[in-house]
């Protein structure tokens, strides 16, 4: 409302006054304007302020907000508690509809704006962070493990005779459960120790496709980000070879959006050969809350078919959270974290070659994994409970870091994996992970290795 334009105004605060006000007021509405008009990023971020009026005026299109109201459905977004309904800012209605996530809602105009501007916002990301040629994105309301799930189920109604996913093999239960859940059999492809470190085992990937025959495999299943000492599989051979023998190629890209090698790899697996699907988390990506993912790819009619997969309604809460942080962040807003995440990880890098050479460990081979290194932890191999070693660093308030024995059986859903958490069947050498994800500072770093430094010298002790 422009009050400036209304006749008497003098009466109740001098013009010229008023003009300094709403002039700034003009300002965000311009910002409201552009946003909505161009479905992009803005190159700055907004201030909170402006974020938190922007949000509250999609809420008020919801019908559930509307000053005159009756509602008589079996669902009109009543919220009994006034701290959820602040929580929410009032979005009751989710979005999308029965069977299609980004299908509109006719009580929630309000919601399905905020839906399909955040899903434009994010490809104008995804485009940014260099995946260039994707065609479509969504943010899915589930956690990456359930989204890859509803990718598969995708894939399975497009594909009723194909069973078998061939999986390159990662040692993280929800990318090996979402497969079984899905009631597809999974193919466990271990990697190999190549000259880059583990990597991908692109000839145990033909034997297999020629064994069980290309018709018969729902899709080829791999990943980019992962903990070390595995590396980023090899997507551009992969991609090629899904293109040759005509198999769905989907990739887990839980942390990858970060890291312009792995966004990198992407791009020139998709310009090379084929990739329908690639899924990755925005707790991790964009600094939420979990509990959202997002489904990308370079043919919107594939994207929006996993949208179709959906069964019912979904919370909008995810979508809240992204949008907000998207346009307080901004584009210079999330390149500066990705900058300053690349030079944290160099120098977690250089901090733990130093403390390799000083302890006579040494860096295990990880030249294709941009975020996650490993050090051997030799020193104390003959330990009988090394796992007390990492609870040490837990209890210390050093959180993510992984102790791995390299001799632990895991068995999941029938499935046996020797040498869990090492991603190899054939490791020998009990090693520690640590990383530098999105959002990491220096004083962690340096904090984590004072830490590291004092239960090395504890744990060292106990064993003598």
């Amino acid at each position: 409302m422009d009050i400036s334009s209304l006749l008497n105004i003098e009466k109740l605060v001098p013009r010229n006054y008023l003009n300094l006000a709403t002039a700034s007021s003009r300002c965000s509405e311009q910002s409201r304007r552009i946003l909505l008009e161009t479905r992009k990023l803005p190159e700055k971020g907004w201030s909170e302020p402006a974020i938190e009026s922007f949000i509250q005026y999609l809420a008020s299109l919801d019908s559930n907000n509307f000053v005159s109201k009756a509602g008589l459905g079996e669902r009109e977004a009543r919220i009994a508690c006034s701290l959820v309904a602040k929580r929410h800012y009032n979005f009751g209605h989710g979005v999308g509809r029965s069977g299609d996530l980004l299908e509109p809602q006719p009580k929630a105009a309000g919601s399905t704006l905020m839906s399909n501007l955040t899903n434009s916002l994010l490809l104008d990301l995804i485009h940014c962070l260099g995946v260039r040629s994707t065609q479509f994105c969504f943010l899915c309301p589930m956690a990456t493990g359930m989204t890859l799930n509803l990718c598969l189920l995708t894939l399975k109604k497009q594909n009723p005779n194909a069973k078998y996913v061939l999986w390159s093999r990662i040692d993280q239960k929800s990318c090996f459960k979402c497969i079984t859940a899905a009631g597809m059999q999974p193919v466990i492809i271990d990697v190999i120790n190549g000259p880059k470190g583990l990597q991908t085992n692109l000839k145990a990937f033909e034997n297999e496709i020629l064994k069980l025959g290309s018709k018969n495999i729902l899709c080829i299943f791999s990943t980019t980000s992962c903990f070390a000492p595995r590396n980023c599989d090899n997507i551009l051979e992969l991609a090629k070879l899904c293109k040759k023998s005509n198999i769905p190629h989907l990739i887990n890209n839980a942390y990858g959006l970060q890291s312009t090698y792995l966004t990198h790899q992407l791009e020139q697996g998709y310009k090379a050969g084929r990739i329908d699907l690639f899924v990755q988390s925005t707790d991790k990506n964009l600094l939420v809350p979990v509990g959202g993912a997002i489904v990308a790819g370079f043919n919107e009619e594939v994207v929006r078919a996993v949208a179709k997969t959906y069964a019912g309604r979904a919370s909008s809460t995810p979508t809240i959270d992204v949008l907000m942080t998207l346009l307080y962040l901004g584009k210079s807003g999330y390149l500066d974290y990705r900058t300053n995440r690349l030079t944290c990880f160099e120098y977690l890098r250089s901090r733990m070659i130093e403390f390799a050479y000083t302890h006579n460990e040494s860096m295990l081979l990880t030249k294709e994994n941009p975020i996650s290194l490993a050090m051997t932890l030799n020193t104390f191999r003959s330990s009988e409970n090394l796992s007390k070693f990492g609870s040490m660093l837990y209890t210390r308030g050093i959180s993510g870091v992984r102790v791995i024995t390299s001799l632990e059986v895991k068995s999941i859903d029938g499935y046996n994996f020797l040498g869990w958490g090492s991603h190899f069947s054939k490791a020998d050498a009990p090693h520690i992970t640590v990383a530098a994800a999105l959002g990491v500072t220096k004083n962690e770093i340096d904090t984590f290795m004072k830490k590291l430094n004092e239960c090395w010298v504890k744990f060292s002790s106990a064993l003598k």
